[in-house]
């Protein structure tokens, strides 16, 4: 492709290119930005592309490079979002944290102990009643009668927040 077919393809072609992205981003500026990325790319390949399929070349270019935009916004908006619920989690947790060890410190010790080796430390039945010298049927009693007085001493979580 010549200088003179690459300056014929800008005033053939750009507008088209454009009102293509801008119909699919809704967004002026991205748009400009895609239409202007893909006739650097065109010019970077100048002697590699003829010019009859300069349009199409221009097109796909286009349409990838919005394409790859749209994923890096998604992902980062994703990831801005996530942030924004790990610091309303944070915030909220030293409250419920402060609110849980009060609760739990009502209850009679076997129970305690059996809630928090279960719920907080993840043993099983078994390795519980091993840790406290019940059986497995004593810590799942404890458990469920201290989860019990938990849900009762706290209520319903949505009071709490």
């Amino acid at each position: 492709m010549t200088v003179q077919e690459y300056n014929k393809s800008v005033a053939e072609f750009a507008d088209s290119v454009y009102r293509f992205i801008r119909g699919s981003l809704r967004d002026d500026e991205r748009a400009n930005d895609i239409v202007q990325d893909s006739y650097e790319r065109l010019w970077r390949n100048v002697t590699k592309i003829e010019y009859t399929v300069a349009k199409s070349w221009l097109f796909s270019t286009a349409y990838h490079l919005m394409i790859d935009i749209i994923r890096k916004e998604k992902r980062m908006t994703n990831l801005e979002e996530i942030h924004e619920k790990e610091n309303i989690f944070d915030s909220q947790y030293n409250d419920l944290n402060e609110i849980l060890h009060k609760a739990l410190d009502h209850l009679p010790e076997q129970q305690k102990s059996s809630v928090l080796l279960r719920d907080y430390e993840g043993y099983s039945y078994k390795e519980i009643g091993e840790i406290t010298g019940l059986n497995e049927a004593q810590v799942k009693i404890n458990i469920y009668r201290g989860r019990v007085a938990l849900k009762n001493l706290i209520g319903k979580i949505e009071t709490v927040l």
